[in-house]
């Protein structure tokens, strides 16, 4: 058997340990190895009567060529968002059905977020088998209660917290960090409720100023430090004052939209209460770096388990962890619905803080 990896979307910590683990677990089996560079757009690039074509937008996968790459973050195979559907000249399925099938390849295992996966969905529903690994570090692909990669986002933005403390408290400001999590906000709910900041607003909750402002002005006042500490989502949305519209929002296509969140917060704080702040977006800085205990696990683990799938013939399979266990979904549950914060059960919209409102009986992934 000769199967096909690519890695899409957003590079994460992690997508290494997980392409080792495919490979060496299908070395195992004795079969053959192919990456495609840069995602879907790396397999649309080829022309498959061209060998230099092939060679510049694929990789044979062996087991020295993949030693040591778990200690390495991002993706030795680069990465592209490019959905084969959404060109511009037209549906490109064919194209990539057509592609896969002169190369030689018999199954893939993509490795993506929402739009990789949601390709993998409609390529599996065409009949080539195909299992996905979900990764993302806004942990938001719905059918998996982790992805790879969102484990060392939030302990890379618990550092950057903490560590921002010294600068904010020595200023006697208000610090503002902005995490990525434009639909989901658990990146910042668990970084924030870790690094036990003062507040932190999600995307899943509008926040109120009348109602936050004052909040962060008591911490700040009670702090023993005469500073606070407030993590913010980058799709989070506040409300305008007395017209109920989220007016602080950075939409896209709006005169808004070169302006974050963070930093229209920390207008408002200058403006109402005349305290300085620290703002820090951290973005990419929660990508980048190798991955953390949990993320080589996982990925390892996810690789393996997609290998032993295709080993049962088992395809149009998305790995997951449900419950603290290992399992595998249908590969379009995904497509079902939307992954958010849990707020009834995580979250107080009157405080903006994490609230385990329930322990007991919960797995060890709390969000």
């Amino acid at each position: 058997m000769k199967i096909g990896i690519l890695t899409g979307g957003g590079d994460v910590p992690g997508l290494n340990p997980c392409i080792r683990s495919i490979t060496l677990n299908a070395d195992d089996n004795g079969w053959e190895v192919v990456g495609f560079k840069r995602g879907w757009q790396g397999v649309l690039e080829i022309d498959p009567d061209d060998p230099a074509s092939i060679a510049a937008n694929s990789v044979s996968l062996t087991r020295d060529g993949v030693r040591g790459i778990d200690r390495m973050g991002g993706t030795i195979l680069h990465t592209s968002r490019l959905d084969p559907r959404t060109i511009a000249d037209g549906d490109k399925t064919t194209q990539v059905l057509h592609t896969l099938q002169r190369v030689g390849v018999d199954a893939m295992v993509t490795l993506g977020g929402d739009g990789t996966l949601r390709f993998s969905a409609h390529l599996s529903r065409q009949g080539f088998p195909v299992i996905s690994i979900p990764k993302t570090m806004d942990n938001d692909v719905f059918g998996t209660d982790y992805c790879i990669g969102f484990s060392t986002a939030v302990s890379r933005s618990v550092e950057a917290i903490n560590a921002l403390r010294t600068t904010v408290g020595s200023h006697e400001r208000i610090g503002i960090i902005e995490l990525f999590g434009r639909r989901s906000g658990e990146t910042a709910l668990l970084a924030g409720f870790l690094a036990q900041v003062d507040r932190t607003v999600i995307a899943e909750v509008p926040a109120d100023l009348d109602v936050l402002l004052p909040l962060l002005a008591r911490d700040k006042e009670e702090s023993g430090s005469n500073y606070a500490m407030c993590v913010i989502s980058e799709g989070a949305t506040i409300r305008g004052e007395g017209n109920g519209d989220d007016t602080m929002r950075s939409l896209p296509g709006s005169e808004r939209e070169d302006i974050s969140v963070s930093r229209r917060l920390g207008r408002a704080i200058k403006q109402r209460l005349g305290f300085g702040t620290v703002i820090q977006e951290l973005a990419y800085l929660m990508r980048a770096g190798e991955p953390d205990a949990m993320d080589r696990m996982v990925g390892l683990a996810f690789g393996a388990l997609a290998v032993q799938l295709l080993a049962r013939n088992e395809h149009a399979r998305m790995v997951a962890l449900k419950d603290g266990n290992y399992c595998h979904v249908p590969i379009g549950t995904l497509e079902e619905s939307a992954k958010l914060v849990d707020v009834s059960g995580l979250y107080d919209p009157s405080t903006y803080r994490a609230k385990l409102m329930r322990v007991e009986g919960m797995p060890m992934f709390l969000y």
